[in-house]
């Protein structure tokens, strides 16, 4: 016949309970990026990147605007498929090459 029997008690470890992480430890560390070591210095700067947020600056950024074009014009740039506002911008920039805006 079974009887209950008792089970001994363990003492409950919480998971999250991690331990301090102390000033040695962190100098004992040997910083590494994918896998490979790397110097401190290299370390901090890669930190000091992925900390940066957005997209990384460019040097001409594009400007939002609304505009009017006769509609031949758009239907000719949107027949030459994906990508026909690039070229837009493109055959502007040839033409300012040649011309004074002013």
């Amino acid at each position: 016949m079974n009887a209950n029997k008792h089970a001994t008690p363990t003492e409950w470890v919480d998971p999250d309970d991690a331990p301090e992480l102390t000033d040695e430890f962190f100098e004992k560390a040997t910083p590494m990026i994918g896998g490979q070591p790397v110097t401190l210095e290299q370390a901090k700067a890669a930190f000091t990147q992925a900390l940066g947020r957005g997209r990384p600056k460019i040097e001409s950024p594009k400007v939002a605007l609304t505009v009017r074009y006769d509609a031949d014009i758009v239907e000719a740039f949107k027949a030459t498929g994906k990508g026909w506002q690039t070229r837009m911008n493109a055959a502007l920039k040839d033409w300012l090459k040649t011309h004074s805006p002013t």
